[in-house]
């Protein structure tokens, strides 16, 4: 359906040059997101366009940097570096935390457990536990299936842990690719948004979301409990971010303000995200 909406983009923007065009690139974890918001913006705001692609957090905010998109989506914040690129350039930016998102730890829908511990979930990510011995008693490889560095993801739980990938970890593209690695997989684990699959029963059906267990040993919490989430008990959950050039703010503002207004948030919810609270 994305790539339809895609293509119906360009063939808009080729046929009118009254429109106004919207550029969103960025964070894998927003894009289903993003083009949910986009088709129903457009619905009462025709006279706008708004294209989107995904590609990591990274390439969103490089992409701002080089004057490529006018929204750049990020599951992270600017880090140091960013922030000393757009002062050297000169370029103001505003900044929009428009929803948030809980990251899912996924197995294979028969993996022996339910729930894992931080500090075990640390060891295995680290690959400090090479097999799955010391959490199901299998000794079998763990396989671990991630995304590239310029994930916000990849970032996130890396900071989160405090700790550095596995060099055997698998770099994959975004959520289906992990997604389907890990649903033909039984040794192997992985990790997307909870946006990815909530609302969605046959994903859901594919692989098993484990329940986390925190440091202050807490019931274990599900990504999924929007209850947990609202409380913000969950372990892994984060704000989504919107970084918006100065210079594209008044083109945007209108898709922004859709955002945070009431059609805006139902599809947030509807999504599998959650309000900003």
């Amino acid at each position: 359906m994305k790539y339809f909406v895609y293509f119906l983009i360009l063939v808009l923007l080729s046929c009118s040059s009254r429109q106004k065009a919207i550029k969103i690139k960025g964070s894998d974890t927003e894009v289903n997101l993003a083009v949910n918001l986009a088709e129903s913006f457009y619905k009462v705001n025709d006279d706008f366009i708004v294209a989107i692609s995904g590609g990591g957090s990274g390439l969103g905010i490089a992409s701002l940097l080089n004057g490529q998109t006018d929204i750049a989506n990020s599951s992270r914040p600017l880090n140091e570096e960013e922030i000393n690129l757009f002062k050297a350039r000169s370029m103001n930016i505003y900044t929009v935390v428009f929803a948030e998102d809980a990251t899912a730890f996924i197995v294979q829908r028969d993996f022996p457990v339910d729930s894992i511990d931080v500090a075990t979930l640390t060891k295995v990510l680290s690959g400090d536990y090479k097999t799955w011995k010391p959490v199901t008693g299998q000794d079998i490889p763990v396989n671990i299936y991630g995304r590239q560095s310029n994930s916000g993801t990849h970032s996130f739980i890396s900071k989160k842990l405090n700790i550095e990938f596995s060099r055997n970890a698998k770099e994959m593209n975004g959520n289906a690719q992990i997604m389907e690695s890990v649903r033909q997989d039984a040794s192997g684990i992985g990790y997307v948004g909870a946006g990815y699959i909530a609302h969605n029963d046959n994903k859901e059906q594919s692989v098993k979301v484990l329940k986390i267990i925190d440091s202050t040993g807490k019931p274990a919490v599900s990504p999924l409990d929007e209850t947990a989430i609202r409380e913000h008990r969950y372990f892994f959950q984060r704000p989504l971010y919107q970084f918006i050039a100065a210079a594209s703010w008044a083109k945007v503002s209108s898709f922004i303000d859709f955002e945070k207004g009431p059609v805006g948030q139902k599809i947030i919810q509807a999504s599998g995200y959650y309000n900003v609270q």
